[in-house]
């Protein structure tokens, strides 16, 4: 299959992640623009050696795409409607709190709102706080709003660091398990791999850049 064929076929990936930014202040011609850019990204790159779905390389990286729309604005700008919802549901889940002693559930704040969970869930994402990195200037203070990620955000991420995993060779993949999944130190690692800090020093460089190439 040609790498046309293959964007041709998966154009609906692009519409099912484009669809989920709606109402964030870009228009949807932007997002599915952003999103056709990231699938050719996608089918450029695309290793089926790696033993990976197509779709589950291409949605991180159409995502990823559609969020530097995003960035690029400074931030993420939400619709009225998403605004008084995202209110009405940071109210009632206050509420709650102030009932019950506990924090609602997503179940229950979607039954509340008359929504489904995903409706309830983005909801409660708009009503994150943002984190502001502030510059003065002149006597002018200039701001720059980033929204706290959510957890769409985390779940595209660890697809991403997972597809990279499966990007390295079986000794790679060890030293990073056991450097960053089992926190050990470089020293504890050496030990246990038999070679010395300096070496592991040097080969998580490595990996870690060629890590950082499959993410690009």
């Amino acid at each position: 299959m040609s790498a046309s064929e293959l964007a041709e076929q998966n154009l609906g990936l692009v519409h099912a992640c484009a669809g989920r930014f709606r109402g964030r202040g870009i228009e949807y011609d932007d997002l599915y623009s952003a999103g056709c850019l990231g699938l050719v990204k996608a089918v450029n790159r695309f290793d089926p050696g790696l033993g990976w779905k197509f779709s589950t390389y291409a949605v991180p990286v159409i995502l990823g795409e559609i969020r530097r729309l995003f960035r690029e604005d400074g931030t993420v700008k939400l619709s009225r409607s998403l605004k008084e919802r995202s209110m009405k549901a940071r109210a009632i889940a206050d509420e709650y709190c102030k009932q019950t002693g506990f924090e609602i559930s997503v179940e229950e704040l979607a039954r509340r709102l008359g929504t489904d969970v995903y409706g309830a869930q983005e909801a409660l994402n708009a009503a994150r706080p943002t984190l502001t990195l502030s510059a003065e200037d002149d006597g002018e203070q200039r701001g720059v709003e980033i929204p706290v990620p959510s957890p769409e955000e985390e779940l595209t991420d660890r697809l991403s660091l997972n597809q990279a995993m499966e990007g390295l060779e079986p000794d790679e993949k060890k030293l990073i398990i056991l450097r960053y999944f089992r926190r050990m130190t470089q020293s504890d690692t050496a030990e246990l791999l038999g070679t010395t800090q300096v070496q592991i020093s040097r080969r998580e460089k490595k990996i870690l850049l060629k890590m950082r190439g499959m993410l690009v």
